[in-house]
């Protein structure tokens, strides 16, 4: 263990948001919403029941086929999670 090489090692006060909703699919989303100043402007959400994590802004949202592909959803679920997060990020 005397190899492991340290790049980088900060601290900050972040804030998160924790949001649970269903959609008109009967999917539910059970988010955690990060906004830290790590990601240039962007923010972490992690999907709390399959662990998949994405740094996600703005132009991300309108990448065609990004929330779908990302979370491994389909294309109803994606459009759910789309209108939440348009609104948030």
């Amino acid at each position: 263990m005397n190899n492991i090489i340290t790049l980088f090692e900060d601290e900050e006060t972040s804030r998160i948001k924790y949001i649970s909703f269903i959609g008109e699919s009967n999917t539910r989303f059970d988010l955690a919403i990060i906004q830290t100043e790590r990601f240039f402007g962007k923010q972490l959400v992690i999907n709390i029941q399959s662990g998949i994590t994405a740094i996600i802004g703005q132009d991300d949202l309108e990448e065609p086929g990004f929330l779908k592909e990302t979370f491994h959803l389909n294309e109803k679920e994606a459009k759910e999670l789309y209108q939440y997060l348009i609104q948030v990020i």
